[in-house]
């Protein structure tokens, strides 16, 4: 039999306010979202809780946040990265740089990232995966902090960020006054696509299990049918994923530091639209999520007695 194509379409800022979270949950229920990416540092955590206990077919994966907000662990004990209750470092690459000059503490980052992983397990709904907020997972030092402890919390699959970027060309003919914010997310794609490269090794020794190929770095904000068509025409055989952006503007949304705004909306439709569900089903995609990932390697839902299995 021949191996299937396999996509998950994964929701990221599950928590960032109520109304991204109900759209995310429409998404989920009434069209092809797979997975949402769970942020515990925002105020509509509960939020997120409580819609994700009521939608048992959405499956999530913690959103790591180190950015943006207020750190879960104690201020105190995280110094290096947060000052009086807030990150330090608002963007990841000026995180990465302070990484890089060791002005933050190992046990600081690590202390943080066990306390966001902690919160997340702690809601009893299943973590099946980490992915980073703005991709800050992929900075070399939280890789290798993840990939150690993530097995620790029976969590076994990361977002490997190794993306591709069908019909760039298109995409920019499309959109003529965007091009600049395009080609820079290509770039910081491409960015990221060589540091998941590297950290290959690394995962595989730690068992974690990823899709081999990634898609919406360039696409955000920018996400159409055309795009969700290229993304589809460029899939083989494998495991693969997308990463969308769908929400409600509202206050809250309008208050938050986040570029994309009708942009969520727009998304929305297009994933529950049924020109989509036509793409996939033309083009012979099935819709999976990371739980369908783990299971795969023999990962299941982690007991109170964690096992490690091989992922290869």
């Amino acid at each position: 039999m021949k191996p299937a194509k396999n996509l998950i379409v994964a929701a990221d800022d599950f928590g960032l306010t109520h109304r991204v979270n109900e759209a995310i949950a429409i998404a989920c229920r009434d069209g092809v979202v797979t997975t949402a990416s769970l942020m515990v540092t925002t105020s509509a955590f509960e939020s997120a809780i409580d819609i994700a206990r009521r939608e048992p077919k959405l499956d999530l994966g913690l959103h790591l946040n180190l950015t943006e907000g207020c750190p879960v662990a104690n201020p105190s004990t995280v110094s290096t990265l947060a000052d009086a209750g807030t990150f330090r470092y608002r963007h990841p690459i000026k995180l990465a740089t302070a990484l890089l000059s060791r002005k933050i503490s190992m046990g600081d980052l690590e202390r943080e990232i066990r306390a966001q992983i902690e919160k997340a397990v702690d809601s009893d709904l299943w973590i099946t995966h980490i992915d980073g907020h703005k991709h800050v997972h992929m900075i070399p030092a939280v890789f290798r902090i993840i990939c150690r402890v993530a097995p620790d919390y029976g969590i076994f699959a990361i977002r490997s960020a190794r993306e591709r970027t069908p019909r760039v060309a298109a995409m920019l003919a499309r959109n003529k006054r965007s091009r600049r914010q395009i080609l820079k997310q290509c770039a910081f794609g491409k960015l990221i696509s060589a540091g998941s490269f590297i950290s290959q090794r690394r995962m595989a020794q730690h068992e974690l299990v990823a899709p081999e190929r990634f898609y919406g770095i360039t696409q955000t904000g920018f996400l159409d049918l055309a795009a969700f068509a290229d993304v589809v025409h460029d899939l083989d055989e494998g495991v693969h994923e997308l990463m969308c952006h769908p929400g409600f503007v509202d206050d809250d949304l309008n208050t938050t530091p986040t570029r994309l705004r009708i942009e969520r909306e727009r998304e929305l439709e297009l994933l529950t639209g049924s020109d989509v569900r036509d793409l996939l089903r033309q083009n012979g995609v099935a819709l999976i999520s990371y739980r369908d990932l783990v299971e795969k390697y023999g990962n299941g839902r982690p007991n109170s007695v964690l096992h490690r299995y091989s992922a290869l």
